[in-house]
């Protein structure tokens, strides 16, 4: 069962007692007028706190509730259910979700099957905090993954370097200005669950529903349970043999945090696939965007072009080769799976002309028997 239910383990501002608010949750007057249609209806809205096949744990002005989500499934995983969204709620013997709010913002990444399917890991987010461990080796290529995926949901992102406390302390200013480098506008704050520094600062930065993302070993659900206040969220230690982490939270789960707004765990993320991701690139190499405005061709692809004002930053030491060949492969990944995407789209509304023109056929074959 859910945290979110047990009351008897965690802090009430933990667990969403039946005396939270939907305020408490992020309910405000934009949700409020979106709503309208669905109150008239006598339907009454809920947050969704976790997903499980079939239910979902939602969050109520009355309190927690158990609900089936059936009729809001999709097939399309990015437009199913998922932590975050803000949905219809029949109430009764048996409630039901029967509708799902538009998004403000969401979390997708491709599926993990690297198919032309999305998939949105939490939705209805404020702040996005990006989880590197310092006490592991720096991986640039992964960290501007994990921004791009948070810029382009629409919430700000935020870098939270953990585990201070067991970094190299000779090492660690170079790797903090090595992953400021990666993070431009980004705030970077450096933190220890273990001794509490920086906890503070990233609690002032974060605001409204706050999500962590990052790879399994991080220190996500020790940074969640630092910031909870309380031991809400299961952890484990990272293997020694290969350094990577365990799996310790194995569902997204929306928690009230004590100071105010809430907070989305997530399992860790060892596929980071792009989806369309090209507004979130932008921001994450910006320094390569702006570059390019000074290139002599406004197609040029900073290869062998003559003039080509990014080749030029590389030669003086402005920006590294590492950086640009980053930028290209992403960009690549992110128009391939957008082209995958564009084309299911087509496939389905090709498959659905083709129904539409075979009932017409069988509708005209029997009227003409009927003549």
């Amino acid at each position: 069962m859910s945290s979110f239910f047990s009351t008897s383990s965690t802090s009430s501002s933990s667990s969403g007692s039946a005396g939270s608010t939907l305020a408490e949750f992020g309910w405000d007057d934009a949700f409020d007028r979106a709503f309208a249609a669905h109150r008239s209806a006598g339907l009454v809205p809920a947050r969704i706190v976790r997903v499980d096949r079939g239910q979902c744990d939602v969050a109520t002005e009355s309190g927690p509730v158990r609900a089936g989500s059936s009729a809001v499934a999709s097939p399309d995983p990015v437009h199913s259910p998922c932590t975050g969204d803000w949905a219809a709620l029949r109430t009764g013997s048996d409630p039901q979700l029967v509708a799902l709010l538009p998004r403000r913002s969401a979390i997708v990444r491709s599926g993990a099957d690297r198919s032309s399917r999305g998939q949105a890991l939490a939705a209805n987010i404020d702040t996005a905090v990006v989880a590197v461990s310092l006490a592991d080796p720096l991986n640039p290529g992964r960290i501007e993954r994990l921004l791009a995926l948070a810029w382009d949901s629409g919430a700000r992102p935020v870098l939270a370097l953990t585990k201070q406390d067991l970094a190299d302390p000779s090492g660690a200013d170079a790797v903090q200005a090595e992953v400021a480098a990666l993070a431009p506008g980004v705030d970077t704050v450096v933190t220890s669950a273990a001794t509490g520094v920086g906890l503070d600062v990233l609690t002032a930065v974060a605001y409204g529903t706050t999500v962590l993302l990052g790879p399994s070993g991080a220190g996500k659900s020790t940074l969640a349970n630092a910031l909870l206040g309380d031991e809400v969220l299961a952890t484990g230690a990272v293997r020694a043999q290969d350094g990577k982490g365990r799996h310790t939270t194995v569902h997204r789960e929306l928690l009230l945090l004590p100071g105010g707004g809430v907070l989305i765990d997530t399992p860790g993320l060892r596929g980071i696939g792009l989806q369309d991701a090209a507004d979130g690139l932008e921001q994450v190499f910006a320094e390569i965007e702006q570059l390019a405005q000074e290139c002599a061709f406004r197609d040029c692809g900073h290869g062998a072009e003559p003039d080509c004002a990014v080749q030029r930053a590389i030669h003086t030491g402005q920006l590294s080769e590492r950086r640009l060949d980053s930028y290209r492969k992403l960009l690549r990944e992110s128009s391939w799976a957008a082209s995958r995407s564009d084309a299911r789209m087509r496939a389905g509304r090709t498959d659905q002309q083709k129904s539409i023109t075979r009932h017409l056929r069988a509708t005209y074959r029997f009227r003409e028997r009927r003549q």
